[in-house]
């Protein structure tokens, strides 16, 4: 279990308050910036991101990297909240949690509502992650596909 963090009048933990105000510094980097210039700005603040990570969300970071880049290259690396993140026609699909970013004992790789994993009336969206072993590439390789595959 996390430990827990010291909180504000505002009810938000300064972890919390550290990723907004994160959030706002990637919007405010991004203002008036368009096309190729955008594109290629958002990837470079996604694997300086990854490359800051410690080493075990690093990994896991840097191996979700190369597996989007091989089963959805219409994805587009970016950052929100300071999270590695990837996105379609500008809305997020998947991002990495790390597990330093607020103290846990795992990462999670996430679809967003746009990411086209629906399995029936009932389906998960968030996914622990302790080390990248062989079964759980697989296992993601497969959601990322699928995450695109209505788009594509």
């Amino acid at each position: 279990m996390a430990p827990e963090s010291s909180t504000t009048k505002s009810g938000f933990s300064d972890t919390e308050r550290a990723a907004m105000q994160q959030r706002a510094e990637e919007l405010r980097s991004m203002k008036g910036v368009k096309g190729a210039a955008k594109k290629a700005k958002e990837l470079e603040a996604c694997l300086t991101a990854i490359a800051e990570l410690p080493e075990t969300d690093r990994v896991i970071a840097e191996r979700l990297h190369v597996m989007v880049s091989e089963e959805a290259p219409g994805l587009d690396p970016k950052t929100w909240y300071g999270f590695p993140t990837y996105a379609q026609d500008g809305k997020n699909i998947l991002f990495y949690q790390p597990a330093s970013k607020f103290d846990t004992r795992y990462g999670t790789v996430n679809f967003a509502e746009d990411a086209a994993i629906d399995d029936g009336d009932m389906w998960a969206v968030s996914f622990a992650l302790l080390e990248m072993t062989e079964a759980a590439e697989k296992k993601i390789r497969g959601l990322i596909r699928k995450a695109v595959a209505a788009e594509g």
